[in-house]
Order: structure tokens, then sequence, then C-alpha cells
């Protein structure tokens, strides 16, 4: 495996198209009397295009993304690039970090010090990690794809293929959202090296009676309804028809901002840092990667079969205001599950939302399976 170094450094011309494109936006005029509820507002998306425009710093956080190791490799005919942090602790476990989607690698920044090095983050040095976080392929800068196919299986291929060329025998996955799937689907292809994987986020579905659920279990029925119909309109478009959605949001950096924001807003219990919001989206935008990235639902759409059970050990961390929220006896029907968190607080984006308490469950998870 061929490992070249990494080192972002957007041309300043691309940033002085972004501000001239914002400067030129047209928007939609506000429907009297349609909220949030209906989407993104007038009100809400000026003010933060207003700040990305005026008030945003994107040379600071290109110097914070590259504060850490970054590379690129080919995999299976497709660039990936990844984050690859070590520990001072020699001893420490790897791990592989899987973002999802509208995220990136930007998530887990807060994450990085507190995992590799919890000596110097008030935690025991036995729980420390040496970091992988990849991008996605199709997303960020693992782009642009050179092929169809990247079902959640081919991705995991590359992530075993990818941990294996950086000599790693041993180690564990982490992830949310599409990460979840990937990290599981990991831990399902090669066992014999995935020692265990940790997900903040899993769709538990019923296969039969729900007559036997207690009420906390209906409710999550409920919610799983509820973003299967109302809330998974994005979903139905990208898994459908991702290069038509795609040409709106490569030409309009508002477009985009909307897109992405509204899940931010929508999927989390608190709002998240708006810088770190606006870097996440400036990964999409600067790599022109709406269309790949969203590739991944059109993949996932037209492979689904029913999932197989995993021998690897699972852990599971649960947000209340997730998108969805597990349903354990069920998890329990397709997983070993030996470890379950309930949190009090948190969402769909839990690196952003609560690094400390997914860092520490994390360690938790882990501890057992060193």
């Amino acid at each position: 495996m061929t490992i070249r170094e990494f080192h972002l450094d957007i041309p300043q011309a691309d940033l002085d198209d972004l501000r001239e494109r914002l400067s030129r936006t047209r928007y939609p005029v506000q429907t009297p009397g349609a909220g949030p509820e209906r989407g993104m507002t007038v009100a809400e998306l000026r003010e933060l295009a207003e700040y990305w425009a005026t008030g945003y710093d994107w040379r600071a956080h290109e110097a914070r993304l590259n504060a850490h190791p970054q590379y690129v490799t080919e995999i299976d005919g497709q660039d990936v690039h990844f984050l690859h942090v070590r520990s001072p602790e020699p001893d420490a476990t790897p791990l592989v970090l899987t973002h999802g989607w509208p995220g990136s690698v930007v998530e887990f920044l807060d994450m990085i010090g507190p995992l590799t090095d919890p000596r110097a983050h008030g935690g025991d040095p036995a729980d420390a990690f040496h970091l992988v976080i990849p991008s996605v392929p199709g997303f960020g800068f693992s782009a642009p794809l050179t092929s169809s196919g990247w079902t959640l299986n081919r991705i995991a291929r590359a992530w075993a293929a990818l941990m294996a060329g950086l000599g790693y025998e041993r180690y564990g996955a982490q992830g949310g959202d599409w990460g979840s799937g990937i990290s599981r689907e990991l831990g399902l292809i090669d066992p014999e090296h995935v020692i265990g994987v940790h997900v903040n986020y899993l769709m538990t579905f019923p296969s039969g009676d729900v007559g036997d659920f207690g009420e906390d279990d209906q409710e999550r029925l409920a919610k799983l309804e509820e973003f299967t119909g109302d809330r998974g309109g994005y979903m139905a478009i990208q898994s459908t028809r991702p290069q038509t959605l795609g040409f709106g949001l490569a030409d309009s950096p508002v477009g985009q901002l909307a897109w992405i924001a509204e899940k931010f807003r929508d999927w989390t219990d608190r709002p998240v840092d708006r810088d770190r919001l606006l870097t996440n989206v400036m990964l999409y935008w600067l790599t022109n990667t709406a269309d790949s990235a969203a590739q991944i639902y059109w993949e996932f759409a037209h492979a689904w079969s029913m999932p197989q059970p995993s021998p690897t050990p699972l852990g599971v961390a649960v947000f209340p205001h997730d998108i969805v929220l597990p349903i354990r006896k069920l998890a329990e029907q397709m997983d070993k599950v030996v470890h379950w968190t309930e949190f009090a607080t948190g969402g769909h984006f839990a690196a952003l939302e609560e690094p400390e308490l997914l860092v520490g469950d994390v360690r938790a998870f882990f501890r057992g399976l060193r």
C-alpha cells in the first residue's frame, strides 16, 4: 500500500468564489405562516449564510485540521483520505472512526485528544487509542468517485485493507449514522481482527407482533415510523435521484448549506457550534461532493438485503434526541450486544454535541476487550 502525505491548502480563488456566490444569493419568498416544520426558514438561513460570508474564517479551521497527520492511499481503485493520529502510549488499541451523512471527519476533532492521549486529559493511559479516521468514499477528500458500487460492505472491506496496510492486526471500530452500518459490517467481514464495534446510532426493525413491547419501546417504534415517513424526505430523494439534486447543491452554496443545516437543527439536542457546522459544510462545498456523498443512499437502497448476524461484540450508546432510538431486544436478535448505555442528553451528532460522554462510553466498552 502506497500512502501519500496530505496537507489541506485550499486555493484562495476558491474562497473568493464562495464569498462572491454568497453575495449574490437569491432567497425564496417565505410563505406566511410556514415555520421550521416545513424546512429551513429564510430568516434562520440568511443569518447563518451572512455569518459564513463575513465572519467565518476557513483558514483557522483548515489549520486545525492540518494539525493532525493526514494521508491519502488508493484502495480498490479509489483514493481514500484519512487522519492517522497515533497515541503516545505504545500499547494503545487501534480504532477506526467512521462518519456518516451529512457529516465528515470534522465531527471527531474534539475526540482526538482524549482518545489518543487520555493521560493528558485526566484519563487512564490504559484507555488510549491509535486513531484512523477515514473520509468515506465520495465524501470530502476521498473524491471524486472512480466507480459506482460503494456499498457498506465494499467500504468495510476497504477499511479492513486500510487497517491491515497500516500494520494493525487487532483493532476496534466506532461510528454513527452510516459510520454505524460500516463499522458493523467491518465486524462482520473481519471478525478475526476486529475486537469490537461501538456505535452511537442503530436502527432496529420489528419482524412480527409488537404487542408485548413496553411503553418505551412502543414510543421508539413510533419515532422510527415518523423518521421513515415525515422526516425521511431527504433519504427518499438521495436514494432515488441523487444526481438531479446534485446540480443545485453543486452550484449554490446556500442551497448546500440549507440541505445540511436543516439536519443539524432537527437532529440535535442543542445547537452545534456554528463554526464547526460551517467547517463541515465547507468540506462538501470545496470538494464538490454533494452528489457523490449522496450516492451512498442509492447504493444502500439498491443493494439492501436482510442483515446477517454478527459474532463481533457490539456496544451501543443511545442519545435520546437521535432521529431513531434502538430497541435492545431487537438488537440482541442480530448482534452480540455486550454494552448498552442510555444517556440523558445528546442527539444524532454525538461526537459534536457530547464528545465527553461519547469518549467515556467508547473507553468503557473497549476496556473489557483489549
